[in-house]
Formats: structure tokens, C-alpha cells, sequence
């Protein structure tokens, strides 16, 4: 798979776009209009490369069980997966010697399965931060301490706390884990710095890479760096494979010990009634059937990004955000959380995170959709603790909320607006969102948005989308009927 790629593809930056599966779009509006989407949902999970699914489509006629299957299409195909787990781990760089690619659902999956495969001792602690993805937070309160180093008010992370926590928890510490770079502010962690102040204090680091890999090209360095990375995670759901397949990356020797978190078919060498001998990772890692398809889709659009180049992706995002918070601060009541001077954004993905004075968070994404077809995300994107910092809810405030929202009241729950820019986005995306958010600023938009309490959304009154008419083999519900929002890692 890899060679045909390579002598198919010699990727260019200004293919990135036309590339793209529903890139010329056309949605309904409010109005009664059609106009081409704008998708600025890119942090939640990007479309996917043509490329990607055409590599995957000219697989499926080999498609068959990996692993101890004896004819042609199972040898193939376990030929493919297994070098799609090479390519993965040549991503970030890693010794696939030493070191071991895993390949599950999701981030989130990732983290989970990392967090039951340590063997926890009496005291141990995990220190994490706020800007934390409830995926690299959740998961490890389950087996050990979890402290979080606070932020500043643009939502940096405060490194002279970090070194504080670990001087609090000496001998304690198990794992750094924190995020390659925020799903909110877009601020890119100093992860090889923190590294090695992880190991200077005989701490594991793992970084959450999910909104880092599509930016930014990643290197976890030597095992014997001093700033080396661990354990490293990330989604194809998010770098253009939506395919339902995440990567981990980690020493072998880690999870060559102990059993591993789900166990079944594919996962052992020798089964007697009395005994178990588990095979060497990743297979042991792997249980039940694995997702080849959406391997050989990953592994598609890693060497599409790779050939293309992460350092012109990062200088084409750079300054598309640039230009896109130039124009936003020009929109009155508009407020950007996160890095919004110039001498910043070079520390910033391409997230930036917005409220809007006198009008909901929800509203004006509803509006953003229903009358600009524009896809945003609103809320507080699985990341509680850092929306509330960033908004400096108090603590009496943040009860209030609780016991509101516990209630099935939904109203006043806090958040912003998040438009989140991939590979493919441009100035014109940028425009019609600025463009929008005059609108709304000044009051000129026509629907009449109705509050649903229970889930906390606005919905314009007498309207609903026909979605048979662009995906006429499903049955659908009324769009009405919205419940909540969460983001997936």
C-alpha cells in the first residue's frame, strides 16, 4: 500500500482543498436559499480526504481477517494493517524497536486502555492540567490521584506550578499527562519541556496529540531524550479519516507486562482451560477484529499530509487564524478567548474560541448554521474545568449552574462559540464568518429562536430541515428534537 501511494501521489498544498469530500457542498437556509457550507467544525472531526477513501475503496475487494489467515486476500490484508501501524508510528517519529503502535477506536480509547494498563502502586498521582479534554482526565481518576496545574487568564498553562506539583508529589508522580495543544484556545503545550521535567522525577509523559497532529508536524524524539514523549495519542477521526480508528503509541516493554484491558480472539499465543499465554503487543493490545479498513484509510492520510508538508500546513494555518482574528475584532461585542496578539498565535492551533455580548453562545451558533450555513460547535467542548476558568465563573456561580443543569435546566450554562479551521480552509470561510457575526452583532438576522431549556440550544421557530431530499436512504427524527452536545477525542 505504501509504495502504490507513493508512486501515485507527489501531493501539493493547493490539492489540500478540492480534496476534500463535501467541500462544494450546498445546504439549506432559513430563508429559503441554498449556499455552499462553510465547515469550521475541523476540531471536532474533520471531513474526509477523496484520497483517503478512494485508498480505502480500491482495498475493499482484499478486504479479509488479519492474522492466521492462509489465502491471498487475509495475507494482503494483513500485510496492509500491519505496515499502516508502522506509518502511524513513523508519524510522530517514534523507535518502532523499542516501541509499539496500538490501534483503538479513538483517543479517548487510547487514554482509557493506558490508564488500566499501569500498574498502579499505594499513592500514586497523576498530574494533568485544566486545559484538559475530559478524555485525559476522567480516565485516570479511576486508578490513581489526579492534580491539575491551573492556567492564566489567556489560558496558558502555568509552568512554575507544574514544577511546584511535582516538588508537592515527589516520588509519587507516575504520569505527566497533558494535551498537545488545546481544543479550546488552541494553545500549543511546551510537551518536550514538560517532558523532561517528567522524567527528571521518574514520571511517564503522555501527551494527548488529538488536536495537535492535524496542525502540526510531531516528533516524540530518541527513547533516551531527555524531552522524549512517552506515550503519544491521536484520531484519524480528526486528520481527515473519519474511520473509527485511533493510535497509541508506547514502549513495548509497557504493555508486555500484566493482562491486557479487554481480552478475547487475536490476543493470545496459547489457550488451556488453566492457562493463558498472551501474545507480544500490539496483537495483545487488539482484541476481536480489527477496523483494517480504517487503517489503510489513516495510513492514506498520513502520507497525503506528510507528502504535502506539516510545516506548510502550520504556515498556511498561522496565518489564516491571523487573518481571521484581525477581522473578528472588528465585530462589536465580540470577545476571542485564548491568543489573539500577533507575537502569540505562533503558539496557537487553528481553534479560536469566541462569545458575543448580549446574545447566547447557543444562539449565535444556531444562527451561524440556519442563516449563514455556517458549521460551528458551541458549549463547553469536554472541557468543563478550563470554560469556566477562561470565563471566571466563581465558585458560588459554578454551584448554581450545577444544581441548574442537574435539574434538566440548561439555560444558562456556560460556554462559548468555537469555529475550528482544518488544512483546507481559506479566506473566503473566514469572511463568511465575519460576515455573520456583523449580523448577528448588529441584530440583522430574521429568525425568531426559540430556547429549548432541557438541552440548552435555540432553534428557530416554524423551521425544519427536509433532510430526505440529501439523504433520502435514512429515516429521520425532527431536527427539533435536539438533546446535548458533546465532543468525541
Amino acid at each position: 500500500m505504501n509504495a502504490h501511494t507513493l508512486r501515485r501521489c507527489n501531493w501539493k498544498f493547493e490539492e489540500l482543498r478540492p480534496n476534500i469530500m463535501g467541500i462544494d457542498t450546498v445546504v439549506p437556509l432559513l430563508d429559503g436559499r441554498h449556499v455552499p457550507y462553510v465547515f469550521l467544525d475541523n476540531g471536532a472531526s474533520t471531513p474526509s480526504f477523496r484520497h483517503a477513501f478512494e485508498i480505502m475503496g480500491e482495498f475493499m475487494p482484499f478486504y479479509s481477517g488479519v492474522h492466521r489467515g492462509t489465502g491471498f486476500k487475509s495475507i494482503l490484508a494483513t500485510q496492509v494493517y500491519d505496515e499502516a501501524h508502522d506509518i502511524a508510528g513513523e508519524f510522530v517519529g517514534a523507535d518502532l524497536e523499542n516501541n509499539t503502535v496500538i490501534f483503538v477506536k479513538n483517543t479517548t480509547e487510547a487514554v482509557n486502555k493506558l490508564a488500566y494498563r499501569c500498574d498502579w502502586r499505594e499513592g500514586d498521582v497523576v498530574i494533568t492540567t485544566m486545559m484538559e479534554h475530559h478524555s485525559d482526565d476522567l480516565p485516570w481518576r479511576r486508578h490513581a490521584k489526579v492534580v491539575h496545574v491551573g492556567v492564566d487568564d489567556k489560558g496558558f498553562l502555568d509552568m512554575d506550578e507544574l514544577r511546584a506539583m511535582f516538588e508537592t508529589h515527589r516520588g509519587h508522580v507516575r504520569f505527566l499527562a497533558a494535551t498537545g495543544a488545546s481544543n479550546i484556545t488552541g494553545i500549543v503545550n511546551p510537551v518536550h519541556e514538560m517532558a523532561a521535567l517528567a522524567h527528571a522525577n521518574d514520571a511517564y509523559m503522555f501527551v494527548d496529540a488529538a488536536q495537535l497532529a492535524p496542525h502540526r508536524g510531531i516528533d516524540v524524539r530518541p527513547d533516551d531524550d531527555p524531552g522524549h514523549i512517552d506515550f503519544i495519542a491521536y484520531s484519524a477521526h480528526k486528520m481527515y479519516a473519519p474511520f473509527g480508528i485511533g493510535v497509541l503509541v508506547g514502549p513495548k516493554k509497557f504493555f508486555a507486562e500484566g493482562e491486557p484491558d479487554m481480552v478475547g480472539g487475536g490476543v493470545v499465543d496459547l489457550v488451556e482451560t488453566d492457562f493463558v499465554a498472551y501474545s507480544a503487543p500490539p496483537a495483545r493490545e487488539e482484541a476481536g477484529s480489527p477496523n483494517v479498513p480504517g487503517a489503510v484509510a489513516l495510513a492514506a492520510a498520513i502520507h497525503m499530509l506528510r507528502r504535502v508538508g506539516m510545516d506548510r500546513i502550520a504556515a498556511h494555518e498561522h496565518q489564516l487564524v491571523s487573518y481571521a482574528i484581525g477581522k473578528m475584532k472588528e465585530v462589536p461585542g465580540l470577545r476571542i478567548f485564548g491568543p489573539v496578539e500577533e507575537h502569540e498565535l505562533g503558539s496557537k492551533v487553528g481553534v479560536i474560541s469566541f462569545d458575543m455580548e448580549g446574545v447566547p453562545h447557543a444562539k449565535v451558533a444556531a444562527i451561524l448554521n440556519a442563516e449563514g450555513g455556517i458549521g460551528v460547535r458551541n458549549g463547553c467542548f469536554c472541557a468543563h474545568p478550563y470554560i469556566k476558568r477562561l470565563l471566571q465563573v466563581d465558585d458560588d456561580a459554578a454551584k448554581e449552574l450545577t444544581d441548574e443543569i442537574l435539574s434538566g435546566d440548561r439555560t444558562n450554562i456556560p460556554g462559548m462559540v468555537r469555529a475550528s479551521f482544518g488544512c483546507y480552509n481559506n479566506h473566503d470561510d473566514a469572511d463568511r464568518l465575519v460576515e455573520m457575526l456583523h449580523r448577528i452583532a448588529t441584530g440583522d438576522f430574521h429568525g425568531d429562536y426559540e430556547l429549548h431549556r432541557r438541552s440548552g440550544t435555540y432553534w428557530p421557530k416554524d423551521f425544519d430541515y427536509d433532510f430526505s431530499s440529501s439523504f433520502p436512504h435514512f429515516s429521520f427524527r425532527p431536527t427539533t428534537e435536539i438533546t446535548d452536545f458533546t465532543e468525541a477525542s
